[in-house]
């Protein structure tokens, strides 16, 4: 084999397995288990929901995609975003539109929210997506929308320490990571699983960090993926228009 016929055949052999660990990712991240939608903040809008002008919550997507519609605006994808209280305010931090309406949350307690390490999913003005430990974070003037919740999922690319392999806490479940190219990828488990389960498949896609948002009350708004959950009675909603 002359170095020329060399070289092309590595380069051949190379674009496979770049083709093939392309594919292989995203095979991951449409597995049957979840439901699941990626999107680049500084290319769509992401945006979080809990009033509207008159100070009504949205509650749910499908009153959140009417307000946007009479607004010339079309609603691509939501989620709740967070835990929320009996009437319906977000539980710990909130901040929209550079204000911020609900104080971090700090003290210790029962349930999901309190299962330490909890953090805080935040985009900055330059729409630049994050997620820390709560104890990390520092509101600077720059942070945009921030939604807390808890538990972490992936703490600096390891599974929180408190899951369990085998466990059998099963429930759905929805939360966001960051991917390492910097996007956002939320997702929701379409069947009851556990919390270790949850967080091994964003550590899987590469997120260093990823947060728990929610439990069996979760749902999803994902028209270009057939699934349309409209219902429910949240706080936070995170959406995605264009």
């Amino acid at each position: 084999m002359t170095k020329k016929v060399a070289v092309i055949f590595l380069i051949i052999i190379s674009s496979i397995s770049v083709g093939f660990y392309v594919q292989s990712k995203k095979s991951k991240i449409d597995h049957d288990r979840f439901i699941s939608y990626v999107v680049n903040p500084k290319k769509r809008n992401v945006e979080f929901y809990w009033k509207n002008e008159k100070g009504e919550n949205f509650k749910n997507a499908e009153n959140l995609k009417f307000w946007l519609k009479k607004q010339k605006r079309e609603l691509v994808f939501a989620t709740n975003g967070g835990m929320y209280k009996k009437d319906n305010s977000p539980q710990g931090l909130y901040i929209e539109n550079k204000i911020k309406k609900i104080e971090i949350d700090t003290a210790k307690g029962n349930g999901n929210f309190y299962l330490k390490p909890n953090g805080v999913f935040y985009i900055t003005i330059d729409k630049t997506p994050n997620i820390c430990l709560t104890n990390d974070f520092v509101d600077n003037g720059k942070i945009k929308y921030a939604t807390q919740s808890g538990p972490m999922l992936v703490i600096n690319g390891k599974i929180h320490s408190a899951f369990k392999e085998n466990s059998t806490n099963l429930n759905i479940r929805n939360g966001v990571g960051i991917l390492p190219n910097n996007e956002i990828i939320f997702a929701m488990s379409k069947k009851e699983i556990n919390f270790y389960e949850f967080a091994q498949y964003f550590k899987n896609l590469g997120c260093k960090n990823a947060l728990y948002l929610d439990g069996f009350v979760s749902r999803t708004y994902l028209p270009e993926k057939n699934w349309i959950q409209t219902d429910g009675d949240f706080g936070v909603i995170i959406g995605v228009t264009k």
